[in-house]
Protein backbone atom coordinates (compact mmCIF):
# COMPACT_ATOMS: atom_id res chain seq x y z
CA UNK A 1 0.00 0.00 0.00
CA UNK A 2 1.13 3.54 -0.77
CA UNK A 3 0.18 6.58 1.31
CA UNK A 4 -0.02 9.70 -0.87
CA UNK A 5 -0.83 13.32 -0.15
CA UNK A 6 -3.32 15.38 -2.08
CA UNK A 7 -1.49 18.74 -1.85
CA UNK A 8 -4.58 20.91 -2.33
CA UNK A 9 -3.71 22.97 0.74
CA UNK A 10 -0.36 23.84 -0.88
CA UNK A 11 -1.47 24.64 -4.41
CA UNK A 12 -0.50 28.29 -3.96
CA UNK A 13 3.13 27.24 -3.58
CA UNK A 14 5.23 27.10 -6.74
CA UNK A 15 5.16 23.60 -8.18
CA UNK A 16 8.68 22.62 -7.09
CA UNK A 17 8.17 24.13 -3.62
CA UNK A 18 5.02 22.04 -3.26
CA UNK A 19 7.07 18.92 -3.97
CA UNK A 20 9.60 19.94 -1.32
CA UNK A 21 6.80 20.52 1.17
CA UNK A 22 5.35 17.05 0.60
CA UNK A 23 8.75 15.51 1.29
CA UNK A 24 9.25 17.72 4.35
CA UNK A 25 5.96 16.43 5.81
CA UNK A 26 7.22 12.85 5.56
CA UNK A 27 5.29 11.62 2.52
CA UNK A 28 6.86 9.47 -0.19
CA UNK A 29 4.04 9.90 -2.70
CA UNK A 30 2.00 12.72 -4.25
CA UNK A 31 -1.42 12.53 -5.84
CA UNK A 32 -1.23 15.58 -8.08
CA UNK A 33 -4.64 17.24 -7.82
CA UNK A 34 -5.86 20.23 -9.87
CA UNK A 35 -3.92 23.47 -9.68
CA UNK A 36 -4.15 26.51 -11.94
CA UNK A 37 -0.58 26.25 -13.27
CA UNK A 38 -0.73 22.55 -14.17
CA UNK A 39 -4.05 20.70 -14.52
CA UNK A 40 -6.72 23.28 -13.66
CA UNK A 41 -10.30 22.34 -12.90
CA UNK A 42 -12.30 21.76 -16.12
CA UNK A 43 -9.76 23.54 -18.36
CA UNK A 44 -7.07 22.58 -20.84
CA UNK A 45 -3.78 21.65 -19.10
CA UNK A 46 -1.31 24.49 -18.50
CA UNK A 47 1.87 22.45 -18.81
CA UNK A 48 4.62 22.07 -21.39
CA UNK A 49 7.66 19.84 -21.75
CA UNK A 50 9.84 22.23 -19.75
CA UNK A 51 7.45 22.22 -16.79
CA UNK A 52 7.16 18.44 -16.92
CA UNK A 53 10.94 18.14 -16.90
CA UNK A 54 11.15 20.58 -13.98
CA UNK A 55 8.57 18.62 -11.98
CA UNK A 56 10.27 15.28 -12.61
CA UNK A 57 13.60 16.72 -11.48
CA UNK A 58 12.04 18.19 -8.34
CA UNK A 59 10.47 14.83 -7.44
CA UNK A 60 13.77 13.04 -7.98
CA UNK A 61 15.67 15.56 -5.86
CA UNK A 62 13.07 15.40 -3.05
CA UNK A 63 12.81 11.62 -3.11
CA UNK A 64 9.05 11.50 -3.77
CA UNK A 65 6.99 9.92 -6.53
CA UNK A 66 3.75 10.92 -8.22
CA UNK A 67 1.33 8.02 -7.80
CA UNK A 68 -1.44 9.53 -9.91
CA UNK A 69 -2.79 12.63 -11.58
CA UNK A 70 -6.28 13.89 -10.75
CA UNK A 71 -7.75 15.59 -13.82
CA UNK A 72 -11.25 17.03 -13.47
CA UNK A 73 -13.17 17.50 -16.72
CA UNK A 74 -16.88 17.70 -17.58
CA UNK A 75 -16.75 14.51 -19.65
CA UNK A 76 -20.24 13.54 -18.43
CA UNK A 77 -21.77 17.01 -18.60
CA UNK A 78 -25.19 17.25 -20.27
CA UNK A 79 -24.05 19.70 -23.01
CA UNK A 80 -22.35 18.10 -26.03
CA UNK A 81 -20.04 21.05 -26.73
CA UNK A 82 -18.73 20.92 -23.15
CA UNK A 83 -18.34 17.16 -23.36
CA UNK A 84 -16.27 17.44 -26.55
CA UNK A 85 -14.03 20.03 -24.92
CA UNK A 86 -13.58 17.75 -21.91
CA UNK A 87 -12.53 14.85 -24.15
CA UNK A 88 -9.96 17.08 -25.88
CA UNK A 89 -8.65 18.13 -22.49
CA UNK A 90 -8.55 14.51 -21.31
CA UNK A 91 -6.41 13.52 -24.29
CA UNK A 92 -3.83 16.09 -23.25
CA UNK A 93 -4.04 14.98 -19.60
CA UNK A 94 -3.20 11.44 -20.67
CA UNK A 95 -0.21 12.74 -22.64
CA UNK A 96 0.98 14.61 -19.55
CA UNK A 97 0.68 11.47 -17.43
CA UNK A 98 2.75 9.49 -19.94
CA UNK A 99 5.42 12.19 -20.10
CA UNK A 100 5.60 12.18 -16.29
CA UNK A 101 5.97 8.37 -16.27
CA UNK A 102 2.74 8.16 -14.28
CA UNK A 103 0.58 5.16 -15.18
CA UNK A 104 -2.57 6.08 -13.21
CA UNK A 105 -5.10 8.89 -13.26
CA UNK A 106 -8.11 9.21 -10.98
CA UNK A 107 -11.16 11.38 -11.33
CA UNK A 108 -14.91 11.71 -10.76
CA UNK A 109 -17.88 10.93 -12.99
CA UNK A 110 -18.41 14.75 -13.13
CA UNK A 111 -22.04 14.86 -14.17
CA UNK A 112 -25.12 16.43 -12.58
CA UNK A 113 -27.45 14.80 -10.07
CA UNK A 114 -30.51 16.40 -11.65
CA UNK A 115 -29.79 14.88 -15.10
CA UNK A 116 -28.62 11.33 -14.36
CA UNK A 117 -29.74 9.60 -17.54
CA UNK A 118 -28.34 12.25 -19.87
CA UNK A 119 -25.08 12.38 -17.96
CA UNK A 120 -24.65 8.62 -18.09
CA UNK A 121 -25.14 8.72 -21.86
CA UNK A 122 -22.49 11.44 -22.13
CA UNK A 123 -20.10 9.57 -19.84
CA UNK A 124 -20.32 6.39 -21.90
CA UNK A 125 -19.87 8.39 -25.10
CA UNK A 126 -16.72 9.97 -23.68
CA UNK A 127 -15.41 6.59 -22.52
CA UNK A 128 -15.96 5.12 -25.98
CA UNK A 129 -13.63 7.81 -27.34
CA UNK A 130 -11.05 7.70 -24.57
CA UNK A 131 -10.73 4.02 -23.62
CA UNK A 132 -8.67 3.15 -26.72
CA UNK A 133 -6.26 5.97 -25.84
CA UNK A 134 -5.92 4.85 -22.22
CA UNK A 135 -5.22 1.32 -23.42
CA UNK A 136 -2.75 2.39 -26.09
CA UNK A 137 -0.78 4.50 -23.61
CA UNK A 138 -0.93 1.99 -20.74
CA UNK A 139 -2.61 4.42 -18.33
CA UNK A 140 -5.03 3.11 -15.69
CA UNK A 141 -8.13 4.91 -14.43
CA UNK A 142 -9.76 5.06 -10.97
CA UNK A 143 -13.17 6.75 -10.70
CA UNK A 144 -15.07 7.96 -7.64
CA UNK A 145 -18.70 8.76 -7.05
CA UNK A 146 -19.19 12.24 -5.61
CA UNK A 147 -21.91 14.23 -3.86
CA UNK A 148 -24.18 15.89 -6.45
CA UNK A 149 -22.77 13.78 -9.26
CA UNK A 150 -25.09 11.69 -11.43
CA UNK A 151 -23.84 8.75 -9.38
CA UNK A 152 -23.57 9.28 -5.63
CA UNK A 153 -23.98 5.72 -4.33
CA UNK A 154 -21.14 3.23 -3.97
CA UNK A 155 -23.07 0.28 -5.40
CA UNK A 156 -24.10 2.22 -8.50
CA UNK A 157 -20.51 3.37 -9.07
CA UNK A 158 -19.20 -0.19 -8.76
CA UNK A 159 -21.88 -1.50 -11.11
CA UNK A 160 -21.11 1.05 -13.83
CA UNK A 161 -17.37 0.48 -13.53
CA UNK A 162 -17.92 -3.26 -13.81
CA UNK A 163 -20.13 -2.61 -16.83
CA UNK A 164 -17.16 -1.02 -18.61
CA UNK A 165 -15.44 -4.39 -18.12
CA UNK A 166 -11.83 -3.22 -18.18
CA UNK A 167 -9.25 -4.53 -15.72
CA UNK A 168 -7.58 -1.12 -15.69
CA UNK A 169 -10.72 0.84 -14.70
CA UNK A 170 -11.36 0.60 -10.96
CA UNK A 171 -13.08 2.22 -7.99
CA UNK A 172 -11.81 5.17 -6.02
CA UNK A 173 -13.61 5.11 -2.65
CA UNK A 174 -13.63 8.54 -1.03
CA UNK A 175 -14.10 8.10 2.72
CA UNK A 176 -15.53 11.62 3.28
CA UNK A 177 -18.34 10.73 0.85
CA UNK A 178 -19.27 7.61 2.82
CA UNK A 179 -22.67 8.81 4.02
CA UNK A 180 -23.71 9.67 0.47
CA UNK A 181 -22.53 6.26 -0.70
CA UNK A 182 -25.12 4.31 1.32
CA UNK A 183 -27.68 6.96 2.26
CA UNK A 184 -26.40 7.73 5.72
CA UNK A 185 -25.75 4.20 7.02
CA UNK A 186 -21.96 4.41 6.91
CA UNK A 187 -21.33 0.66 6.58
CA UNK A 188 -17.88 0.87 5.06
CA UNK A 189 -17.15 -2.84 5.44
CA UNK A 190 -20.19 -3.82 3.37
CA UNK A 191 -19.35 -1.27 0.68
CA UNK A 192 -15.76 -2.54 0.45
CA UNK A 193 -17.11 -6.08 0.14
CA UNK A 194 -19.42 -4.99 -2.67
CA UNK A 195 -16.54 -3.37 -4.54
CA UNK A 196 -14.35 -6.44 -4.12
CA UNK A 197 -11.34 -6.48 -6.41
CA UNK A 198 -12.43 -3.19 -8.00
CA UNK A 199 -11.38 -1.27 -4.88
CA UNK A 200 -7.88 0.01 -5.63
CA UNK A 201 -7.83 3.56 -4.29
CA UNK A 202 -9.21 5.38 -1.23
CA UNK A 203 -9.34 8.96 -0.02
CA UNK A 204 -8.71 9.59 3.68
CA UNK A 205 -10.67 12.36 5.44
CA UNK A 206 -13.45 12.57 8.01
CA UNK A 207 -16.94 14.01 7.63
CA UNK A 208 -20.34 14.32 9.34
CA UNK A 209 -23.38 12.22 8.52
CA UNK A 210 -25.73 14.53 6.61
CA UNK A 211 -28.58 12.09 7.34
CA UNK A 212 -28.16 12.40 11.10
CA UNK A 213 -30.71 14.10 13.35
CA UNK A 214 -33.54 13.61 10.86
CA UNK A 215 -31.48 15.23 8.09
CA UNK A 216 -30.77 18.24 10.32
CA UNK A 217 -27.09 17.55 10.95
CA UNK A 218 -26.55 20.33 8.41
CA UNK A 219 -29.04 23.18 8.31
CA UNK A 220 -29.52 24.71 4.87
CA UNK A 221 -31.54 27.84 4.20
CA UNK A 222 -33.95 27.89 2.53
CA UNK A 223 -34.96 24.36 3.59
CA UNK A 224 -34.82 21.92 0.71
CA UNK A 225 -32.32 23.96 -1.33
CA UNK A 226 -30.66 21.84 -4.03
CA UNK A 227 -27.19 21.65 -2.49
CA UNK A 228 -24.92 18.93 -1.12
CA UNK A 229 -22.61 19.46 1.83
CA UNK A 230 -19.73 17.34 3.08
CA UNK A 231 -16.36 17.89 4.75
CA UNK A 232 -12.75 16.76 4.45
CA UNK A 233 -11.76 16.85 8.13
CA UNK A 234 -8.92 15.35 10.15
CA UNK A 235 -9.41 11.73 11.21
CA UNK A 236 -11.56 11.67 14.33
CA UNK A 237 -13.24 15.03 13.85
CA UNK A 238 -16.33 13.66 12.12
CA UNK A 239 -18.50 10.57 12.27
CA UNK A 240 -16.67 8.03 10.10
CA UNK A 241 -16.20 4.67 11.84
CA UNK A 242 -12.42 4.58 11.58
CA UNK A 243 -12.08 1.34 13.56
CA UNK A 244 -14.26 -0.34 10.94
CA UNK A 245 -12.37 1.20 8.05
CA UNK A 246 -8.88 0.35 9.25
CA UNK A 247 -9.92 -3.14 10.34
CA UNK A 248 -11.46 -3.84 6.93
CA UNK A 249 -8.41 -2.57 5.06
CA UNK A 250 -6.22 -4.90 7.14
CA UNK A 251 -8.62 -7.80 6.58
CA UNK A 252 -8.63 -7.45 2.79
CA UNK A 253 -4.88 -6.72 2.75
CA UNK A 254 -5.48 -3.55 0.79
CA UNK A 255 -2.59 -2.98 -1.62
CA UNK A 256 -3.67 0.15 -3.44
CA UNK A 257 -3.26 3.86 -2.82
CA UNK A 258 -4.51 5.68 0.28
CA UNK A 259 -4.54 9.42 -0.36
CA UNK A 260 -4.78 11.81 2.56
CA UNK A 261 -7.03 14.62 1.35
CA UNK A 262 -7.79 17.10 4.13
CA UNK A 263 -9.11 20.45 2.94
CA UNK A 264 -10.57 22.05 6.07
CA UNK A 265 -7.48 23.39 7.79
CA UNK A 266 -5.42 25.58 5.46
CA UNK A 267 -4.34 27.65 8.48
CA UNK A 268 -2.66 24.58 10.04
CA UNK A 269 -2.00 22.46 6.98
CA UNK A 270 1.36 21.07 8.12
CA UNK A 271 0.03 19.94 11.49
CA UNK A 272 -3.03 18.37 9.91
CA UNK A 273 -1.16 16.45 7.23
CA UNK A 274 1.48 15.17 9.65
CA UNK A 275 -1.18 14.03 12.12
CA UNK A 276 -3.17 12.11 9.53
CA UNK A 277 -0.08 10.50 8.02
CA UNK A 278 1.05 9.20 11.41
CA UNK A 279 -2.42 7.86 12.22
CA UNK A 280 -2.69 5.97 8.94
CA UNK A 281 0.85 4.58 9.23
CA UNK A 282 0.12 3.40 12.77
CA UNK A 283 -3.17 1.72 11.87
CA UNK A 284 -1.98 0.14 8.62
CA UNK A 285 1.67 -0.58 9.37
CA UNK A 286 1.29 -4.22 8.31
CA UNK A 287 0.23 -3.13 4.82
CA UNK A 288 3.18 -0.81 4.16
Amino acid sequence: MKIALDPTMYRDLPLTKMVDKVAELGYDYIELSPREDFLPFYKYPRVDRAKIKELKRACQDAGVQITSLLPMQHWAGPEEEDRQAAVRNWKRCIEVAVDLDVDLVNTEFTGHKDKPFKCEQMFIKSMDELMPIFEREGVKLDIQAHPFDFIERNDQAVDLIRGLDKDWINLFYSVPHTFFYDDGIGDIASMFDYAGDKLTHINIADTYNHRGSEDLRYIVNPPGANVTVHQHLDIGQGEINWDMLFSKLREIKFDGIATIAIFAWFERADQSNRFNLERVKKELAELL
